[in-house]
């Protein structure tokens, strides 16, 4: 049977709050409501749905399967909604909004500065940053819980509009005690038989040097598997292996010598940062407008972030009007 016409906002929003908090008392507390009211309107939208929505746990409560179904609908809803205020505003002449963010994980060594550095043009912008494995990024995009993804590769199961904003340098690195660093020029070979530090599957890094072998004609050896990066630096430093890690993960430990560049040929690597959004879905302008302030200042911002005296060799730049895009089609 449908659902019946006599939904609420209200209720929406205090079956959300339910769900995500997995509590009527903290939801309460969240949306300034008593329990019995945030109870009477999860009572209302089940009515409306015709199906229970939360049963209880020992522990609080959690969603029924109509209830896990409808709060996928409900989210968006609500998200719509918001958006629209904030569009509403901004066509009045208020530039306001909520920018929704989602990067990889090794993306957030270089992306906080350059959210700071938009929203300091734009005090009215509130941003949700979500940092997450590669998998997850994708799922989110797709999902629409996020308005854009900053990778270092469109996903090829997504149709997207991708635009290059800045060079991603990629390395592999040691410590200084490291038996390969004595080596007047290490090999791919050489390496492959070393115990190798890389982040779990799921990961754009972990993807980039299962490429980098293939590519090579070797077998990717696994010395130790990690789902951090400053896991990875802190065993690649106490000499435990050779890592494989973006350079925007690491430039202190570099800088302070506790990490050094492998000597091999076409080490480090040069890759692309990319800003994308769904092909079909219509950006809120605020996440327009920070699509454009990457595409024209992202670069230069981050080699800000490297700092003036050149903690790290240079990467060529991209300008605003030379910046690729693309379509990445399933």
């Amino acid at each position: 049977m449908p659902l019946a016409k006599t939904a609420t906002f209200r209720q929406l929003a205090s079956f959300r709050a339910v769900a995500r908090l997995g509590s009527v008392s903290l939801a309460a507390a969240e949306l300034h409501l008593t329990q019995p009211a945030v109870s009477l309107q999860i009572a209302a939208l089940e009515e409306s749905a015709r199906a229970p929505l939360l049963e209880r746990t020992g522990r609080g409560v959690r969603l029924t399967e109509a209830g896990a179904l409808l709060d996928g609908y409900a989210r968006r809803i609500l998200e719509l909604w918001r958006e629209a205020g904030e569009e509403m505003a901004t066509l009045q002449g208020v530039f306001s909004g909520t920018l929704r963010v989602g990067a990889v994980t090794t993306a957030e060594y270089l992306l906080p500065p350059l959210l700071v550095s938009f929203a300091n043009l734009h005090s009215n912008v509130k941003v949700r940053l979500h940092v997450e494995n590669r998998d997850e990024i994708v799922r989110m995009m797709a999902a629409q819980e996020i308005d854009l993804a900053i990778m270092g590769r469109p996903p090829a199961e997504l149709k997207t509009v991708s635009a290059a904003f800045a060079r991603h340098p990629m390395a592999f690195l040691a410590g200084p005690s490291h038996p390969l660093m004595a080596v007047k020029r290490a090999t791919m070979t050489m390496v492959s038989q070393a115990h190798i530090l890389v982040r779990e599957r799921g990961s754009g890094t972990r993807a980039t040097i299962e490429r980098l072998f293939k590519q090579a004609g070797l077998p990717l050896r696994i010395g130790s598997e990690m789902s951090s990066n400053e896991a990875i630096k802190h065993m690649c430093a106490a000499g435990f292996g050779i890592a494989f890690l973006s350079l925007h993960t690491c430039v202190l430990e570099i800088e302070a010598g506790l990490l050094k560049l492998l000597p091999m040929a076409g080490n480090p690597i040069e890759r692309d940062w990319y800003v994308m959004h769904l092909a079909a879905r219509q950006l809120p302008q605020v996440a327009a407008a920070f699509e454009q302030f990457l595409a024209e200042r992202g670069q230069a911002e981050i080699l800000l972030q490297l700092g003036q005296s050149g903690r790290l060799r240079a990467p060529r730049t991209h300008s605003g009007a030379t910046a690729k895009k693309r379509q990445a089609a399933a």
